[in-house]
């Protein structure tokens, strides 16, 4: 694994960070102006059963560590682009999806005042783009991709289990932050899952 951190870092770090300059250029022009005003979408007693948290906001976050891994732990040219490539579909897919079909998500009547560590993510992110949460679909996109390098890797069980776990609890932070529903969330899984198998298909081998 440490050898795979060195192999091409400097292309992988302008890479990723490039990658991501680009992602929220494109997220907040969507945001800012979709085609028609956005559905709000429903809540379910899921929602109700897992509740507000501040403590998920530190998870949240953690997405931009997180799928920056799977491009970290790449170990050849091109199994670094053909992660690239799919990433870039997963994302354009769901941006496509914000515009044409735009949603939002509904008031949490929480009074953002009490919880000033909120106050960026929420004056920067507004509750447009909900359906299917980006957020989970990069998520379950680079667990996938994870969990096939350190098989690859021959690495230890145990961090394919903290893979999936730190996944779960991304998913998690996403309805407890109140900046996506269970429906959402839904939908972000299985984009997610999709992309990645198809990313799969046209990435054999050593990655």
């Amino acid at each position: 694994m440490a050898q795979r951190l060195v192999i091409m870092w400097p292309l992988k770090a302008l890479g990723t960070m490039t990658f991501m300059v680009l992602f929220f250029w494109g997220y907040f022009t969507v945001l800012r102006n979709p085609l028609t005003p956005p559905v709000v979408m429903p809540v379910t007693w899921l929602d109700t059963w897992i509740g507000f948290s501040p403590a998920a906001l530190p998870a949240y976050i953690s997405l931009w560590f997180y799928v920056s891994l799977p491009p970290a732990l790449l170990g050849n040219l091109r199994a670094l682009l053909r992660f690239g490539l799919w990433i870039g579909w997963l994302c354009l897919f769901c941006l496509a999806i914000f515009w044409l079909f735009p949603t939002s998500t509904p008031p949490a009547g929480i009074d953002w005042k009490a919880y000033p560590e909120f106050a960026l993510i929420k004056g920067i992110d507004a509750a447009g783009n909900a359906f299917p949460s980006l957020h989970v679909a990069s998520a379950v996109f680079s667990a996938f991709w994870l969990n096939r390098l350190f098989v690859q890797m021959d690495a230890p069980k145990i961090l394919p289990l903290l893979s999936a776990l730190h996944c779960s609890v991304i998913i998690w932070s996403t309805i407890a932050t109140r900046q996506h529903v269970v429906l959402d969330a839904i939908g972000g899984v299985v984009v997610g899952a999709v992309f990645a198998a198809l990313s799969f298909r046209q990435t054999r081998g050593v990655c």
